[in-house]
């Protein structure tokens, strides 16, 4: 996999960004690991934009794992800067479950609801209709009626 590059003005857009956010992982005295390598690409795919501090005092060595982490899980190497390293990468999409069994959720609806004094203007109430309530004609809020079960001798006789 290649690295993303970026251009000078999204990469200060990032670091920008980057500046208030804690290191999510930490590179210790193993290196880089496979299961480093593992965390660093499920940071990656949850946050984006992510910080990673390495524990060595190696100059050369941290910038070794910045490039090749960079490389291998096809991130844009934003900034190193001492011992900590910024990392970025496009979230993917998410899929959102779509619930087939999943009842309508609350609605706001407006009601004009005419003065009890003769004359008046009409009120405007706005009401809270649930998913399991219905709206009167006359305006007022009723829980919503149940189907009503049938005998299977009437039901066959449909």
């Amino acid at each position: 996999m290649a690295q993303i590059l970026l251009t000078p003005a999204q990469r200060k857009e990032h670091r920008a960004e980057a500046h208030h956010l804690d290191a999510v992982v930490m590179v210790g005295a193993d290196g880089l690991t496979d299961a480093v390598k593992k965390e660093i690409d499920a940071a990656l795919k949850a946050h984006g934009l992510i910080k990673v501090r390495v524990q060595s005092d190696d100059r050369a060595g941290r910038e070794a794992i910045f490039q090749s982490v960079s490389e291998e899980l096809n991130a844009a190497p934003i900034q190193h800067i001492g011992k900590l390293l910024v990392l970025w990468r496009p979230m993917p999409p998410k899929e959102k479950k779509v619930n087939e069994d999943r009842m309508p959720g609350p609605r706001d609806v407006k009601v004009l609801k005419n003065s009890s004094r003769y004359g008046q203007r009409p009120e405007v109430k706005t009401l809270r209709v649930l998913g399991n309530q219905r709206l009167t004609p006359g305006g007022s809020v009723k829980r919503a009626k149940k189907p009503r079960l049938q005998s299977l001798k009437k039901r066959s006789q449909d």
